[in-house]
Order: structure tokens, then sequence, then C-alpha cells
């Protein structure tokens, strides 16, 4: 049963948006007359009497500038809430609310059947949404619960030694497995701050980077921060490195670790690609950490990089509570065996994925191998490592490059 609640200061239309949908739509309509929106979604939220709306339309008389800053924290803390803001007939004025996280807008003027027919459409759409978030989100019964900072989110770095193992088409199906286990509740961050390939692995063009995300007011609140993130069909947010290279000399450590500690305290993974090697990004990155996730493929040079970084990362004492090693594109004809891994990094390999035509076929064409092909052989490897950081699935392994690294 959908509940509607109406954020306006005028009358008028509150009448008409009632004749419109009352009676026609299931569920309750309740406005709140007003020109001044809450500063949070609690605090909007709170207005309402009785059970916690399944849809908030923002009338005509509000700030619009105010509208857009809560519909981005909205579509973090409150996704299972779906927002409408009613608009005056204008393409860039719509664009940019969609953009901000509104899930649809009507126009001003629309008749009562384009009323109607728009809120029908969200109702249903939002509806899908609360089936699909994880349990928690609402009390037992429905009624509106305060949220709560994150404390069980996870920061989960993808990081090799060398490039050209993969490691980035990794974090990306990472990232879209999660989505589906957290859908908009997952980000994937792209700290390759000079020549990262995240946006064309997941063919984006974002209007915002990561410069914008940790040099400007993002900085200081986390409102901004959510407008930066570009959204993704997967129903994950990315933030992406940006389109000029020397950008990347703006980019500090001491911001990448103020960046992870915002987002870890909003979605429940950030999956963070890194680039090749350890620079002070990825340093800054493994040490806000919960997961590692070490890429490595079936080369010597690879292999024995991989043991350096691990030894070093281990006097660093920067290895990550739960480790997972990934050897990918796994080929028999190598000349080594994943044997011959496990003895040179003294260590368990997690997973292994095999070489796979369709995955390089996939990611020329932008589109992770979990949404292109989810039944290739490589695929298949890709949702073992995503099933491992699923909230039911037992625990990953603890301390265990620790272990090995101070013997």
């Amino acid at each position: 049963m959908s509940r509607v609640l109406l954020f306006t200061d005028d009358p008028d239309y509150d009448a008409r948006f009632r004749q419109a949908v009352q009676g026609r739509l299931p569920g309750e309509v309740q406005t709140v007359l007003d020109d001044a929106l809450p500063a949070t979604p609690d605090q909007l939220l709170g207005r309402s009497v009785g059970e916690m709306p399944t849809v908030v339309v923002f009338g005509p008389g509000l700030d619009l500038y105010a509208a857009m800053r809560l519909a981005g924290v909205f579509d973090i803390q409150r996704p299972e809430v779906s927002l409408v803001l009613v608009v005056p007939p204008d393409m860039s004025l719509a664009v940019a609310a969609l953009r901000a996280g509104f899930r649809d807008v009507l126009d001003l003027d629309a008749a009562p059947d384009g009323i109607l027919g728009v809120l029908s459409r969200v109702c249903d759409t939002a509806e899908s949404r609360r089936r699909a978030l994880p349990q928690g989100s609402l009390s037992g019964g429905g009624t509106y619960v305060p949220s709560e900072p994150r404390d069980d989110s996870r920061v989960i770095v993808v990081t090799s030694p060398k490039g050209g193992v993969g490691k980035t088409t990794i974090a990306t199906n990472l990232a879209v497995g999660l989505g589906a286990i957290a859908p908009m509740n997952t980000v994937i961050v792209d700290l390759d701050v000079q020549f990262g390939d995240v946006a064309a692995a997941l063919r984006l063009a974002p209007d915002h980077s990561l410069t914008d995300a940790v040099t400007g007011p993002a900085v200081d609140d986390a409102l901004v921060l959510k407008t930066f993130l570009t959204v993704h069909p997967a129903s994950i947010y990315a933030l992406c490195t940006p389109a000029n290279p020397a950008e990347g000399d703006l980019i500090g450590a001491a911001q990448i670790s103020h960046l992870l500690d915002q987002l870890s305290g909003q979605f429940q993974y950030v999956v963070v690609d890194t680039a090749p090697g350890m620079d002070e990004h990825a340093l800054a990155a493994l040490e806000a950490a919960t997961d590692a996730v070490f890429v490595t493929g079936l080369d010597v040079p690879g292999v024995r990089g991989l043991r350096k970084e691990l030894d070093l990362l281990g006097e660093l004492s920067l290895v990550p509570e739960h480790v997972t090693v990934v050897v990918n594109a796994a080929d028999r004809n190598t000349g080594l065996s994943v044997q011959d891994v496990e003895a040179t990094i003294k260590s368990t390999v997690d997973v292994v994925i095999p070489r796979s035509r369709m995955a390089a076929y996939a990611t020329n064409r932008g589109e992770p191998l979990l949404q292109h092909a989810p039944k290739d052989k490589a695929a298949r490897q890709l949702h073992v490592l995503v099933d491992t950081f699923a909230p039911d699935h037992p625990t990953a392994r603890r301390g265990i490059h620790r272990k090995v690294l101070t013997r």
C-alpha cells in the first residue's frame, strides 16, 4: 500500500493534486503545507503522521536548490523513499532533478490524468525498490526509523603491483555484483587519478570527477558529495577520475582518506580501484580498507610483484583484516599453475577467473561481464568473488598474509 506525502506551501496545488489522485491511487495522501524544507530526510519524514511515506512529492513554492541538495542525501540515507519534483516546463531543470536523485518529475501544469500517471508509475517503482533493499531500513511495522551512520560498511580495495592484469575489470564487475546485493548502496571509486578506466569500463560520461569530490564544497558536506557521484544502471554509483590527467596532482593522500571516510559512512559497499603499484593514494585506501582483493595473472613477473607487494604491506601493517587473492585470466598454457602462485606468495589463492574472450569483448563495449554475459565461464567465477562479500557469507580469511609476512 503506497503512501504519498506532498510537501508544498501552495494550498491551490494541494487541492488540485488531491483531486487528481484521491481515491484513484491505492493508499493515503498526506500534505505538509510549508515553504521551508527541513535540512535532513529524518526531519522531513518526521513531519508525516503514521507509517513512513513511500513517495514524497516536492510541490511548488519550495527552494529548488534546497530540494536538490535534500534529494541527494535522501538517495543515500532513505533509498526506500522515492522523490518526485514538481517543475515548470523546463527540460534542463528536469534533467538536473533526475541527476540530483529525484525518481521522476511532474509538470506543474499537468492535467489530473498526467498527475495520476506519474504517481502510479513512481509508486510501483518505489514498492519494487523497497522489496529489493536490505532488511533493516524499516522497522517491523513499516514506521519511520531515524537513520544512523553506517557501521557495517565495507571498503574493498582492489589492487595489483602491475598493470594489465584486469584489475579494473574485476573492480567494476565486483561493484556491479554488489549493486545487486545492495541496490543504490554501492559506490565504486577510481583512484588511478591520472589514467583511470572505470568510466570507460562502465560506459559513463560523468559530469563531475574525483577532483570535484576532494577539493570543493563536498569536502565538508556529504549532501554535496552525493551530487558528484554518477549513477550507473546497475544501481550503483561511481566516482571517476578527471578527464585531464594533470588534475591528479591536486589530489593527495589525506584527501583520499577523508573521502573514503565520508563514503563509508553512507554506503554499505565502497569498492576502490587503485592504480598499479603502491602510490600514496593506494596506500591511503589500504589504510582505510576493511578488505583487500589482490590480483595477479599467471606470469612470473606478476606473481613475484605480488609477493613483494605483500611483503611491503606487511612491514607497513597495511594488510587489511580480510584478504582475497584472485588469479585473473588463468590459462593452463602459460607454464605456471595456481599451486606455483601459492608457493611463491605463501598463501592460498581464493578465486581463479579463467581467460575469456567474452571478458575482453564486454570491456571494449563498456559493459561489465556480469551484465553482458552472466553465464560466461569468467562471469561465474566473478559471481563467486561477489558472493564472498555478501552479508550472509562466512567471514573472509582474516590476517593470513599478516601471519605469513611476520615469519
